[in-house]
């Protein structure tokens, strides 16, 4: 379908056309100088010691927590309004998944509070979101996990450049698990990044990455090496040379692209004052968000699809972010979900609808799904 609005449009160029077309004339394609490059660029950007690039967030996500010790038997803290690998991570660990409630209807983030009346004895890290770009607070929820002895990982698929206290989100606790896939603030189509100051983590999390090898293939190609050893059971979970090149562009704009979300934010915030019933979350939100995506609450017994639907029709594309995890039919079997205490987590499942949010949109793009948002919930 043709969108008048679409909900996403990735801000690419002839600067990541050259830049991938140099990868394939280099012909050397798997990872290598790039990837290195763009790790030590993106630690950079972070204020970390280190940046492990990745083929995806999820891998991210599974890695720091392997590296941090999790294993069957633990219980992993996370909130259940979040994109499922976030949960299926600590599942391929062989923990569990203990879901935690949002702060508020205005904060669809976890909070030390609702993170401290889920923990259990067996509780060995916790997993925090930084939903929408907005960070969580992490000088209370660093505290509580001090106070308990667990890791911290920060999920910052949405909050690439965001800061709190001065301090970039992913910088925060053990490790910062990033997404630069096709629809987030900076892409490389596929791909991830860990970010870290534990030299431990790192290096556990290099050697998982790739088989457990002790070399690497372009170490051998270099003549650094002529051999190898596997001391571990790892994976395939490498970045290859046409995502780091992306990146190294994407990174380069990313700043400027997340000011563009910033004021497209700011026009929604100020338009939507005027559709009754309708909530925009994060009013009093801490730090510096990054704006990935814009959620609205839609008043209490619309129908959500019908709303969609409309929109729809005219164009304009939505969708939810996110169903909770706690309620899909997996997590039901396993034993996982529903779970009765995610009041807040449920409510706003059941009313969110995402308006579309990119760099490139106009203001009368804006007003255009503002205004056709009214008139969907007035039919």
């Amino acid at each position: 379908m043709q969108w008048q609005v679409p909900l996403f449009d990735p801000d690419l160029g002839e600067t990541e056309v050259q830049a991938v077309a140099d990868v394939i004339r280099s012909k050397w394609l798997t990872m290598g100088d790039r990837t290195t490059e763009f790790e030590h660029r993106f630690a950079e950007f972070c204020g970390t010691r280190h940046a492990i690039a990745l083929n995806s967030c999820t891998a991210a996500l599974h890695l720091s927590l392997a590296a941090a010790g999790v294993s069957p038997g633990d219980d992993v803290l996370l909130p259940s309004l979040t994109f499922v690998a976030t949960a299926n991570a600590i599942r391929y660990c062989g923990a569990r998944p203990v879901f935690a409630d949002v702060a508020s209807l205005d904060e669809w983030n976890v909070s030390r509070d609702t993170l401290e009346s889920v923990v259990t004895p067996k509780t060995r890290a916790l997993i925090v979101v930084h939903y929408a770009g907005y960070p969580c607070r992490m000088d209370d929820i660093s505290a509580f996990a001090r106070e308990r002895g667990l890791s911290v990982i920060e999920d910052v698929a949405h909050a690439p450049g965001a800061t709190l206290a001065g301090r970039a989100m992913g910088s925060w606790g053990d490790a910062g698990c990033f997404s630069f896939f096709s629809n987030k603030n900076m892409t490389t189509g596929e791909g991830g990044m860990v970010t870290t100051n534990r030299d431990d983590l790192a290096a556990r999390i290099r050697l998982l990455r790739s088989h457990g090898m002790t070399t690497q293939t372009l170490d051998r190609h270099k003549g650094h090496a002529f051999a190898y050893d596997v001391v571990a059971l790892g994976y395939n979970f490498r970045m290859s040379e046409f995502n780091a090149a992306l990146g190294l562009c994407q990174l380069n704009r990313l700043r400027g692209l997340n000011e563009k979300r910033r004021e497209i934010g700011s026009w929604y915030r100020h338009r939507l004052q005027g559709i009754r019933g309708v909530a925009v979350p994060f009013g009093h939100s801490v730090g510096g968000p990054a704006f990935h995506i814009f959620p609205v609450l839609l008043p209490a017994g619309t129908d959500r699809a019908a709303v969609m639907e409309r929109m729809k029709a005219v164009g304009i594309q939505t969708s939810i972010h996110y169903r909770p995890v706690d309620t899909f039919t997996a997590y039901v079997e396993a034993g996982l979900g529903p779970r009765k205490h995610l009041t807040l987590t449920h409510d706003i499942g059941n009313r969110a609808l995402t308006l579309p949010l990119y760099p490139a949109m106009s203001k009368a793009q804006v007003e255009l799904v503002c205004s056709s948002l009214a008139r969907s919930l007035e039919l």
